[in-house]
């Protein structure tokens, strides 16, 4: 079986490349499946006639009223599904009902309403005659099973019930199950967890369980999944791993390098058809890499790292070199910039009053690469004050009165970039300029709280 690679397309971000211009990307690096957190209706006009498999979202917020009431979910399916699946239309193949609706941190808020949501969708799929196209799945965080072997996998005692109900009724009718698998937060989240068992280069601390022994923290975290599903009698359901990535900055160990090395050393993996202990030859059927381009707008209540996963910067820039199984990453065309300027600090002004402005423009503009293991770190006050400006300044798309600060601050024409560290200029893309800004869609951006009990060898 050919495992396909796809890519996450997260949009929590108020300025953005315009969908046509990602799409395109899509297309110039031959990614044939996407992943989205909603059912944004500019996205998916934008993905009509592509051919691209896509996966809809549901965010949890909607899942009470859907698991309630048939007709909202026939409404939904209808304005969502049915509208897009016409000739030159849009290919979804999936449908995520919630996003990581069992997540430790929700304390089951979610919980009571996703079954009864599957039931009532399915129900209007097929009233659509979409059903046998269409497959329902729910993406599940990695914390909903747990163990300190592999073999001794088994789902939260609180959700055994509940995960039977859900992985019989996929099973039933044809779906995968959907997790999320993060190694970057297992390392991230506890001091003891040796860095090379979080890569595919192979561990000086492998996990021994019996006859199987593990390299990798994705091995165990996978077959951990397998050994919880066998024990509610689904050991053969096939898998889709929905989320899985390294980010780039805003903390130790987030870097181009160590990105790099995850991701290209999963993606020849799953490349290779190389598959696990528990299930070995067979890969997933599908891996969404986390995520295609960074998202500035999200929370960073997990850490800064949330806003630097993309394999792609937010203006659609190959961050590394990454090859996907069609050669290296390329990188986005016709992205159209603002003016090649930027706003610092005024070198002949006393700062000494500057903290008020700082802190503004950081509520607007995104400073997580300034903090501790963030790629600005190291350029000093004078540095951090002009990236907060600047970062406010092109926000604003350049607005000259933007960039005064009560005098502190001065355009200029020379690149004040330092090393890793970018001053970005932001896009106008379409309808707005492409930069980052807080949201307070903390839906959105608080989900995917992924810190799942992952396997730490001894």
């Amino acid at each position: 079986m050919e495992s396909g690679i796809g890519v996450n397309w997260g949009t929590v971000a108020l300025h953005k490349l315009s969908p046509e211009t990602v799409v395109n990307l899509l297309k110039d690096n031959k990614i044939e499946k996407v992943k989205l957190f909603d059912a944004d209706p500019d996205v998916l006009k934008a993905l009509m006639g592509s051919g691209i498999e896509v996966m809809v979202g549901i965010p949890n917020e909607m899942l009470a009223v859907l698991s309630s009431s048939s007709s909202a979910a026939d409404l939904w399916v209808s304005q969502n599904v049915s509208r897009y699946m016409v000739k030159g239309g849009v290919n979804i193949k999936y449908v995520a009902v919630g996003n990581e609706p069992f997540l430790t941190s929700y304390s089951g808020q979610y919980q009571s309403y996703v079954f009864p949501a599957l039931t009532n969708l399915q129900q209007s799929l097929a009233k659509g005659n979409l059903a046998g196209m269409v497959k329902l799945v729910v993406p599940c965080n990695a914390d909903a099973y747990e163990s300190s072997l592999p073999s001794q996998g088994a789902f939260r005692p609180e959700l055994t019930q509940i995960m039977t109900q859900i992985v019989s009724f996929l099973s039933s009718n044809g779906s995968p199950f959907v997790v999320n698998i993060y190694p970057f937060l297992s390392l991230y989240g506890n001091s003891d967890f040796p860095q090379d068992y979080a890569f595919f280069e192979g561990t000086t601390h492998p996990v021994v369980d019996g006859p199987n022994v593990y390299y990798n923290a994705y091995d165990g975290n996978f077959d951990t999944l397998l050994a919880a599903l066998s024990k509610i009698g689904y050991g053969h359901m096939p898998i889709v791993i929905g989320e899985i990535g390294w980010p780039t900055d805003g903390a130790p160990g987030a870097n181009l390098s160590a990105a790099r090395l995850f991701n290209q050393g999963l993606v020849n993996r799953v490349l290779r058809n190389k598959g696990t202990p528990l299930r070995p030859g067979v890969p997933p059927m599908d891996v969404y890499l986390f995520s295609l381009l960074d998202e500035g707008a999200k929370s960073v209540l997990p850490g800064n790292f949330e806003r630097h996963w993309g394999i792609f910067s937010f203006d659609g820039q190959a961050k590394y070199s990454l090859n996907l199984g069609n050669g290296l990453l390329k990188n986005a065309k016709d992205v159209h910039y603002l003016p090649s300027r930027w706003c610092v600090a005024n070198p002949t002004r006393d700062l000494s009053a500057v903290a008020n402005h700082f802190k503004l423009a950081c509520s607007f503009a995104d400073c997580t690469t300034l903090n501790y293991g963030g790629s600005c770190n190291g350029i000093g006050e004078k540095g951090n004050i002009s990236y907060a400006f600047n970062g406010y300044y092109q926000l604003q798309k350049q607005n000259p009165r933007t960039c005064e600060f009560d005098g502190l601050g001065i355009v200029t024409f020379r690149d004040p970039s330092v090393g890793d560290c970018r001053f970005l200029v932001g896009v106008t893309d379409g309808k707005s300029s492409g930069f980052r800004f807080p949201s307070s869609e903390t839906g959105k951006c608080l989900k995917r709280r992924r810190y799942a009990a992952q396997i730490i060898p001894l």
